[in-house]
């Protein structure tokens, strides 16, 4: 999996000596007197560093959490890797090829995975790189690797989809599943309900057509049912 669009930016920040009065009274901010900060929200806050940093930091954890929900082996030690940590060892020696990150799938070793983080620059036919990937530069990876390549702008794995609070769970059901889902219903994958292949969850969970994936419906809005959806 390949990602983009590292352009660099400069962090606004507000003066820390700054003073203001409360009451008649000049109150530094530090005093007791300024609002605490919720904690939902300061986990949101970026109090230093630059815009690039943050965005390369999210974007790598989202692709680690993509590799380990897809099956694939995944240290814990790089998934609580934290904004300040990955700063630390990202601004020392600020380089995209430092970002690259290989593993193997859990359940066979065999089977490789690499993700790559690529610059900015327009994608050609021969340097099939993913920036402004260009549409037949995207076809042409089906036609020119053996292997699958997913491709993602850097804007697509700044949040993990699959944490919102208000998306469903899904379940990626296996070829027994499957064959059995469909024996019960007494259906074909053509009469299930369908999910694009581009869907934004198809492409989390790397899905291919004719992938069945379970939908749990579990909130206030939407009631608590299950769904079965045929990638297509």
């Amino acid at each position: 999996m390949d990602s983009a669009e590292s352009t660099a930016a400069a962090a606004a920040r507000a003066p820390n000596s700054a003073a203001r009065a409360v009451d008649g009274h000049d109150v530094d901010d530090d005093d007791d007197a300024v609002p605490e900060v919720a904690a939902c929200i300061s986990t949101m806050l970026d109090r230093g560093g630059s815009v690039e940093s943050h965005r390369l930091f999210l974007a790598r954890r989202t692709a680690l959490e993509m590799l380990r929900d897809r099956g694939y082996a995944v240290p814990e030690d790089e998934l609580a890797r934290t904004l300040p940590e990955f700063r630390a060892w990202w601004e020392d020696k600020p380089e995209l090829e430092r970002l690259a990150f290989s593993t193997t799938l859990a359940s066979d070793p065999s089977s490789k995975v690499k993700v790559v983080f690529c610059p900015i620059q327009p994608v050609k036919l021969m340097a099939i790189r993913v920036g402004r990937i260009m549409s037949k530069a995207r076809e042409a990876i089906k036609e020119i690797f053996p292997f699958k390549v997913d491709t993602f702008q850097i804007t697509e794995l700044l949040v993990n989809i699959t944490k919102h609070v208000l998306k469903p769970k899904h379940q990626v059901l296996t070829a027994e599943e499957k064959a059995k889902l469909l024996k019960e219903y007494n259906v074909m994958d053509a009469q299930l309900p369908r999910m694009l292949e581009n869907d934004a969850v198809a492409r989390y969970y790397g899905l291919g057509k004719g992938t069945v994936v379970k939908v749990i419906y579990d909130s206030e809005l939407t009631g608590n049912h299950v769904t079965y959806r045929c990638i297509f």
